[in-house]
């Protein structure tokens, strides 16, 4: 099984203590172009994460890429893939990342956004990204925590 998040957080506490053993997910995709290009801030968010979980971090046009060579190789199990912004989820999805709902986490209010629910706050790009979700048929599913009820919206 695969689950997409945005969450402009990407590793974080609720990820690891929630999400992951939520999904039951042995491996983490992180697609993100800062972090990939980053080592030294990959082996720090790395020290987060459990140790019977596979770490990876991809630029968000390797997101497809990377999942393909998931699906070839030994690597077993749910995996939880993580973007910090719908522009970024909406290139993947656009690359061909496979699917059809995607969970907004938390996306941080700022200058020329508008609070939507507790978690998330929408400017006029991350509109656009969700209308682009919603003419694909892909499902959105509003929810900081897995235990929450989510608010569905096709």
């Amino acid at each position: 099984m695969l689950w997409f998040r945005i969450d402009n957080r990407l590793v974080h506490g609720q990820v690891i203590e929630a999400w992951l053993p939520h999904l039951r997910a042995r491996t983490l995709v992180v697609a993100n172009d800062d972090l990939a290009a980053n080592e030294l801030r990959q082996t720090i968010m790395g020290l987060a994460i459990p140790k019977n979980i596979t770490f990876i971090c991809c630029s968000v046009a390797e997101t497809t890429i990377t999942l393909d060579q998931l699906a070839a190789s030994d690597v077993s199990g749910h995996i939880l893939v993580l973007f910090a912004s719908c522009a970024d989820a909406r290139h993947a999805h656009q690359s061909g990342a496979p699917f059809s709902i995607i969970n907004l986490g938390n996306l941080h209010y700022g200058p020329g956004k508008q609070q939507v629910c507790e978690h998330i706050a929408l400017g006029p790009e991350d509109r656009h990204c969700l209308q682009y979700f919603k003419d694909h048929g892909v499902t959105l599913d509003f929810r900081c925590l897995p235990t929450s009820t989510p608010k569905i919206s096709v």
